[in-house]
């Protein structure tokens, strides 16, 4: 754990409709920076990734956020991060917010939140990086997409090796421990069918 200096947070820009998303958010952010771990994450004030930035600076940690331009009004950045930075397009956004990062962690939130998570898993799978991915399964939001998982790996479409791209988890201090114990990614996963 002591080379994650900051941790990219995909997450709701809505707090959803258990209130153990919005608990699950604030308790990430201080765990974050009571490690000294710096968020890095989409920009946006409102949600539950207004939540943990809030928790983050309220703790003392530092703050990344990147925004789009056409999202700064309907996310409405949050003014009071450490660093506010502001790109042209989606792309770009996701860019800069692995760049920034040493570890991925997945909260609830919509279909943003979901591209995200694919897209970082799919990096991952194709040696674009190495780093842990966690997905933080608050209340059980995430079980449907674990079974997705399986049924690629079932299906054929997967290695088995895949399902090791990234932890699922129940809990924030299971993050911790998670990224602590990634594995590295086999290289099966992208070769097994070449």
């Amino acid at each position: 754990m002591e080379h994650i200096k900051s941790i990219a947070v995909y997450c709701g820009s809505k707090v959803g409709n258990s209130p153990q998303y919005v608990i699950a958010a604030r308790e990430l952010g201080l765990a974050m920076a009571e490690r000294g771990i710096g968020l890095v994450f989409g920009g946006g004030r409102i949600g539950i990734m207004g939540e943990i930035a809030d928790h983050v600076l309220t703790s003392g940690g530092t703050v990344t956020g990147v925004i789009p331009h056409f999202l700064n009004d309907l996310e409405v950045a949050h003014q009071g991060v450490t660093e506010l930075i502001t790109v042209e397009s989606m792309h770009e956004r996701k860019h800069i917010m692995f760049t920034k990062s040493d570890a991925f962690v997945i909260l609830p939130g919509g279909l943003g939140t979901l591209d995200e998570c694919m897209e970082i898993i799919t990096w991952k799978q194709l040696q674009v990086h190495d780093r842990p991915i966690v997905i933080l399964d608050v209340d059980g939001y995430w079980k449907s997409l674990k079974v997705l998982f399986d049924d690629i790996v079932k299906g054929g479409f997967a290695h088995p090796k895949a399902l090791d791209l990234f932890t699922i988890v129940d809990s924030v201090d299971g993050v911790f421990d998670a990224i602590a114990d990634a594995p590295e990614p086999d290289p099966i996963v992208l070769e097994s069918h070449l």
